[in-house]
């Protein structure tokens, strides 16, 4: 297990109790923009807790299948509880790194949402997943915009480091880096095209998420800001009290992002 799957395992019901504000909406948003058949063949990479699973699951109909590979067992338990609930038989759940899965049969769409950046090499990562892809098929995916959880990502940080001050001389992470390689229409339309798709959109999505003191945290419990926090509880309460006051009384999360469509050629 790698450090980013135990962290979303660590984060798992945080994750999920942002399901109705943020991801359900976005994971709807592409697979709307993937524009499935009945009988298709779907990778959804990255698939976290089922946002893009379940509807890419339900446009491809019981003839079709959907393969939904993420690296946290939690939040592969929580998407296989929703489809079970949902009485969705036509998906096959797969704790795997999506930058090495492999299938038999190539799939007709590949579905991304908010986790190419978090593949240890995002260029590479990218290459493999393509190759999974027939020719003619369609590439999916949601990431951040440029300038998306701001103020809320600064203000955290600050308050980490006041905390923390050696985490001040830690290097910016790959996913980190990876995120800003991608995070404007220009440059996620230059990686796309260098990666050899065609027939590119990018689609830039506004989105504003009201939050209130408990969400806020909920939403650093849940992501990958779950880095910044020590492991001490004593620690970690300054740091939430800290940050809930600077946050405001009425905070809204921005979350504005990019959403792409490309063709495999």
């Amino acid at each position: 297990m790698t450090d980013i799957g135990s962290l979303f395992d660590d984060g798992a019901e945080y994750f999920e109790r942002l399901s109705p504000v943020l991801w359900n909406t976005m994971g709807n948003a592409v697979v709307a923009a993937a524009d499935l058949h009945m009988g298709d063949s779907v990778l959804d990479a990255c698939c976290g807790s089922g946002a893009s699973t379940v509807p890419a699951a339900q446009e491809v109909g019981p003839e079709g299948r959907v393969d939904a590979v993420d690296l946290s067992a939690a939040l592969l338990a929580l998407a296989g509880a929703k489809a079970a609930a949902l009485g969705i038989g036509n998906v096959r759940f797969a704790q795997a790194d999506a930058a090495v899965w492999t299938s038999d049969e190539p799939y007709d769409a590949l579905l991304c949402g908010y986790g190419l950046y978090f593949l240890p090499d995002m260029t590479a990562g990218l290459a493999h997943l393509a190759a999974q892809l027939r020719g003619g098929g369609k590439l999916a995916m949601s990431t951040w915009q440029e300038h998306a959880h701001q103020p809320f990502g600064t203000i955290l940080r600050e308050v980490c480091f006041e905390e923390q001050p050696s985490l001040r001389d830690t290097p910016v992470s790959a996913a980190n880096r990876q995120m800003e390689d991608i995070s404007t229409a220009g440059k996620l339309r230059a990686f796309l095209e260098e990666a050899g798709f065609g027939a590119i959109e990018v689609h830039e999505t506004p989105l504003q998420v009201p939050l209130d003191g408990e969400l806020a945290w909920t939403l650093v419990l849940g992501t990958g800001y779950r880095f910044l926090l020590p492991d001490d509880a004593e620690a970690r309460e300054r740091i939430r009290s800290r940050f809930l006051d600077r946050l405001g009384s009425e905070p809204t999360l921005n979350a504005d992002s990019l959403i792409a469509v490309a063709v495999r050629q």
